[in-house]
């Protein structure tokens, strides 16, 4: 059976604290792993959890502030250490060469990792899609959307297409079993009988991470119809000003955009270390209209995907 989980690594903001390790998130996908937003400690927090080198298949970088980023020498080499033998992307926006490229070869090692970079120039299809322009043809697409920070800083959302969920009572009714089953599938008519006929439509489920910024279009459009939407809540709503100010959302607008954009699970994460206690976030985000299943993200937490609608 396929996994679809997220894993968290760590979820504090600007510093860890004795609680919480600096961000770090792994995306378990159908045989992808990707991992966002590598902060400080994040191979170390990975040896705590079943997620590997070799189990990593992308890297995406929202930004390069530290708490987003300083994991990436470690997890680099990692890659080479463990001989990965297969090809790991590695997204960030273009602005952020310079530093991905002093990250990237921070000390010297013997790199055996085949890391290859496609910085994002601009908001996006990434991978996956007619003509996909990454070229390796995932089972999803993987597009970059802008947000609004204090420095470049782009948001995630993958996408599984659309497709048909069968029908057995149908099947069995028009005579269609077997091999033709798969047939009527990749050809979309058997003997007179439609695939229409057989099915009925499933909609693709679609995964959205959201880090450091204020409120924006960009936060709307990739919390959109999300199956699973992990979104920063650095402050509670009595700082939004600071949030403002600083180019972060609180815990109450991440609920309400969770609420208008139909959000089936909202992952709240990213807490300041002025907060000993995260409880307070949910709360807020429930008084903001969030009626659906919420997580306060907790270090090492594993959260599945929602199951299929």
């Amino acid at each position: 059976m396929s996994t679809r989980e997220l894993v968290v690594l760590g979820t504090a903001s600007q510093v860890p604290t004795r609680q919480r390790n600096h961000n770090g998130y792994v995306l378990l996908w159908d045989g992808e792993g990707i991992l966002f937003d590598p902060g400080e400690g994040s191979q170390r927090q990975m040896a705590h959890t079943s997620v590997a080198a070799h189990d990593l298949t992308r890297i995406c970088v929202t930004h390069f502030h530290g708490d987003h980023c300083l994991g990436l020498p470690g997890v680099i080499q990692h890659l080479s250490l463990d001989r990965v033998p297969h090809t790991v992307t590695a997204h960030y926006p273009a602005s952020g060469r310079t530093s991905f490229a002093r990250m990237r070869h921070a000390t010297p090692f013997h790199e055996t990792a085949d890391l290859r970079e496609a910085p994002v120039h601009r908001a996006g299809v990434l991978a996956g899609g007619p003509g996909d322009p990454d070229g390796s043809a995932p089972p999803f697409t993987l597009e970059a959307v802008a947000l609004s920070h204090r420095i470049e800083t782009f948001g995630y959302r993958l996408t599984e297409p659309d497709g048909r969920r069968m029908l057995p009572a149908l099947l069995a009714e028009r005579g269609i079993a077997g091999p033709d089953v798969g047939r009527l599938q990749r050809e979309g008519e058997l003997g007179g009988v439609r695939l229409a006929d057989v099915s009925e439509p499933r909609p693709g489920q679609r995964f959205a991470f959201v880090m450091d910024t204020r409120l924006c279009d960009g936060v709307y459009e990739l919390a959109e119809g999300s199956d699973l939407l992990v979104i920063e809540s650095t402050f509670l709503h009595a700082e939004a000003e600071l949030a403002e100010n600083y180019g972060h959302l609180t815990a109450y607008q991440a609920g309400r955009v969770a609420a208008e954009c139909g959000v089936r699970h909202l992952v709240l994460t990213h807490f300041s270390q002025r907060y000993d206690d995260a409880s307070a976030f949910g709360t807020e985000a429930r008084a903001a209209g969030y009626e659906g299943e919420l997580t306060v993200a907790e270090d090492l937490t594993r959260i599945p995907v929602p199951k299929r609608r």
